[in-house]
């Protein structure tokens, strides 16, 4: 089994008084979708420095940045969130590990290569149709950013009819991103589980 460091989005929670209070969650879906292929799941609390201190300690083969929360700069409320996992995805950079960017996640890999997001219609919904490829497959969406066009680093290998990208990988780094959501499906799609699988064995040797 593979330790596979997973970020959390921030919900706002109401209190009686005061601000509401800013808790770290995660799905349960990730669970049993990351065992699935052959992962744990480790919970990344969206606070900078004990994040990136944690994956720097702990034997991780892998980062997963999940969905949920609009980027900050989109109109979304969690800036902690971005500046955690803008840190840990230079951090798994640094260490050449595998990364996996799901919706929001992958947005943020895009934002990190100057790939530049608009406001997007008809991507929230259960079921939608995305090319992978010259094959359509049936997937989910529930995103309103995206972007039609993608930079130099990053193919895209996947897309919807109306020609928004789904998927994306970094042309040498180990860097994946697609903006379905695969632990949402049920049952799990098997070539998304195989894509989870071989993506974090692909761990490559860091230099001495």
């Amino acid at each position: 089994m593979r330790l596979i460091a997973v970020t959390q989005r921030v919900d706002l929670v109401p209190r009686p008084t005061g601000a509401p209070e800013r808790r770290d969650a995660l799905d349960q879906a990730w669970t049993p979708f990351l065992a699935a292929a052959d992962c744990l799941a480790v919970e990344m609390p969206n606070h900078p420095v004990t994040a990136r201190r944690l994956f720097e300690t702990l034997p991780f083969t892998g980062l997963l940045l999940t969905g949920g929360n609009d980027l900050f700069d989109q109109g979304g409320d969690a800036p902690e969130r971005d500046e955690t996992e803008a840190s840990l995805l230079e951090a798994a950079r640094v260490l050449s590990l595998p990364v996996i960017g799901v919706c929001r996640g992958m947005q943020l890999i895009q934002r990190a290569f100057g790939v530049a997001l608009e406001a997007v219609e008809g991507h929230v919904a259960d079921r939608q149709v995305v090319r992978v490829g010259d094959q359509p497959r049936a997937a989910n969406s529930y995103h309103r950013w995206g972007a039609r066009a993608s930079s130099s680093d990053l193919s895209v290998w996947a897309h919807a009819e109306d020609g928004v990208v789904k998927a994306v990988r970094h042309i040498s780094e180990p860097l994946v991103g697609l903006m379905w959501h695969p632990e949402r499906l049920s049952p799990f799609d098997p070539r998304d589980v195989r894509l989870f699988k071989q993506t974090f064995a692909a761990r490559k040797t860091v230099a001495a």
